[in-house]
C-alpha cells in the first residue's frame, strides 16, 4: 500500500477558509473521502464548506472558482475507476493537470484527493472507512492546510 512512510503533519487550520470540492461518482468511496477531510478540517479549526460536482472532470473549474472567490485552499476529492475504454486516462489526466494548473494559476493550494483506481476495492481501501488501510481524504486536507500555512509564512 502506498501509505507506507507517509508524513504526519501538525496542522493548524485556525483562520483558514477551505472549500472541499467533491465528485459525485462512487458514493461509498466519495462519502468516505469527504468524511476524512471534514474530520481533519474540524480538528484543525479551519472553516470549510462542501461543494459537490458531477464528477472528477469538473473538479478543476469549480476549485478555481472557489479559490478566486476567496478560499485559502481547496481539497479536491474524486474517484475514477478504470474501465474498458480510454475514458479513464482522459479523465484522470484532465483532473490531475487541471488541478495542478489551478494551484499554479491562483498561487493557492489544492489538496489532491483524486483516487485513480483499477477497481472499487482499491478505493474502499483508501477511503478512510472502517477497515480501510488509508484515509486519502484526511491526507488531502492535511496537505491543503500545511501548504496554506507554508505559503502564508513565506508571504509574511
Amino acid at each position: 500500500m502506498s501509505g507506507t512512510g507517509s508524513p504526519e503533519f501538525d496542522v493548524d487550520g485556525e483562520g483558514l477558509r477551505i472549500v472541499i470540492v467533491a465528485g459525485s461518482w462512487h458514493d461509498e468511496i466519495s462519502d468516505g473521502l469527504i468524511a476524512g477531510a471534514t474530520r481533519t478540517l474540524e480538528a484543525a479549526g479551519a472553516s470549510y464548506e462542501l461543494v459537490r460536482v458531477p464528477g472528477s472532470f469538473e473538479l478543476p473549474v469549480v476549485s478555481k472558482a472557489a479559490l478566486e472567490a476567496g478560499a485559502d485552499a481547496v481539497v479536491a476529492l474524486g474517484v475514477i475507476i478504470r474501465g474498458g475504454t480510454p475514458h479513464f486516462e482522459y479523465v484522470s489526466s484532465a483532473a490531475t493537470d487541471g488541478l495542478t494548473r489551478v494551484a499554479l494559476d491562483t498561487g493557492k493550494p489544492v489538496g489532491f484527493g483524486v483516487l485513480t483506481l483499477d477497481d472499487e476495492q482499491q478505493g474502499l481501501d483508501r477511503a478512510g472507512l472502517p477497515g480501510s488501510k488509508e484515509d486519502k481524504g484526511r491526507e488531502a486536507a492535511e496537505a491543503a492546510i500545511a501548504t496554506a500555512n507554508t505559503l502564508r509564512a513565506l508571504r509574511g
